[in-house]
């Protein structure tokens, strides 16, 4: 029995930043002047332009999480003050989220919907967001909720394969999957490298999927689900990892992880295509978790794609910036929204702590964009044409 992701819908916090201004911010934190260089370097190369926050306390000198203080420094909040302000903003987000993920997919009602799976490394609450949404959407009191916690960039994955098994189980499941980080809140003012390149690449926002074995309604695109797998990097735990600190989550992003991705990515591809009898050149569509624009660029080299191979990675990273979890469902709906085949096979990758990697093989199955949608000059010159 196929599951298949109907629908894929995202959502963001309602407050924005321009790359030029958080770099400028940051600047002004750091009184090293070589830090300063190194800032100035780092954000000018992340490829991104625009990302977005919960919250808004970067916009003014007196924050409520975040302030400069009289020596012209930011403050650094506690990890429960960071953690009140996670279980907040995300509850409204995720509320935000799931009446948009059920508003947009009128196929599947609310009553409908047999499981919760809910993926954040950003912060802890308990009762969750994936509670919220369930009081606040009026979902039955017997849905089976799952929280996928911790596991960085590549959770979306994990979360779409657990849907998928139980779909695969179950004919009548309906799971809805959400994604949701606010990584901004972890901002942590340092003239380490690594901490830079942190702050200049995360940014906040959500992702939902609507997944069941129900047969997709025609007219709009979809994805069926073919198959996932989970690998390890060797000889790389040292280089990326996220703990809780006293002072927010720390992230340990060693500058070695674009060049470990690219060196091991083509035997990883290998054990997932392989097992469904493909290989990279069967693939169509490429939906890769733009962890950074250097991953990105390592990743087109090693596996040898064209330029717009990863275009929809790379817009995405643009103006988003790299929202852990979030991100590659954002790709993936992305390809949704502009695909203008009937089919195309999809490879889908992300990275996280480890470093692990996440694969999934899935079909792209319809168009957004009717191969009949040209322009009314044209189809009548070559109406004329024929007649």
């Amino acid at each position: 029995m196929a599951a298949y992701i109907h629908h894929i819908a995202t959502e963001t916090p309602e407050f924005i930043y321009s790359n030029e201004f958080t770099r400028e911010r940051m600047k002004g934190w750091i009184s090293e002047p070589r830090a300063k260089r190194m800032v100035e370097m780092i954000y000018d190369r992340t490829g991104i332009e625009t990302r977005y926050s919960a919250s808004d306390d970067f916009m003014k000198e007196e924050g409520g999480l975040f302030r400069t203080q009289e020596d012209g420094t930011l403050n650094s909040p506690s990890t429960g003050e960071r953690n009140a302000l996670y279980a907040k903003a995300a509850r409204e987000l995720a509320v935000k989220l799931a009446r948009k993920t059920l508003a947009e997919c009128p196929q599947f009602a609310k009553e409908e919907i047999t499981h919760v799976v809910f993926a954040s490394c950003t912060g802890f609450a308990n009762p969750g967001p994936e509670y919220h949404l369930m009081r606040e959407l009026g979902l039955r009191e017997d849905v089976e909720r799952y929280t996928i916690g911790f596991m960085g960039c590549y959770a979306a994955f994990p979360a779409l394969r657990m849907a998928a098994q139980f779909c695969e189980a179950n004919a009548e499941a309906v799971v809805l999957v959400m994604c949701l980080e606010l990584c901004s809140l972890h901002l942590q003012v340092s003239e380490k490298p690594e901490s830079i390149v942190a702050n200049a690449l995360f940014a906040d926002g959500a992702a939902a999927a609507l997944v069941s074995a129900r047969a997709p309604v025609a007219g709009r695109p979809f994805y069926r689900v073919h198959g996932f797998r989970s690998a390890l990097v060797p000889s790389s735990e040292a280089h990326m990892a996220w703990d809780i600190g006293d002072h927010g989550f720390n992230m340990v992003l060693s500058a070695y992880v674009p060049e470990l991705i690219g060196s091991n990515i083509r035997e990883i591809l290998g054990g997932i295509l392989g097992k469904h009898g493909l290989a990279a050149g069967d693939i169509d569509e490429w939906a890769v978790h733009p962890g950074g624009r250097a991953i990105l660029d390592q990743i087109e080299e090693q596996l040898g794609l064209g330029a717009e191979a990863l275009e929809m990675s790379r817009s995405v990273l643009r103006d988003y910036g790299n929202m852990s979890s979030p991100t590659v469902m954002f790709v993936l709906k992305g390809l949704l929204e502009e695909a203008e085949t009937e089919r195309a096979m999809t490879c889908a990758i992300a990275f996280g702590p480890g470093l692990t990697v996440e694969t999934a093989v899935l079909e792209r199955c319809g168009a957004a964009i009717p191969p009949a949608a040209v322009e009314p000059a044209v189809m009548a010159q070559a109406q004329a044409a024929v007649v």
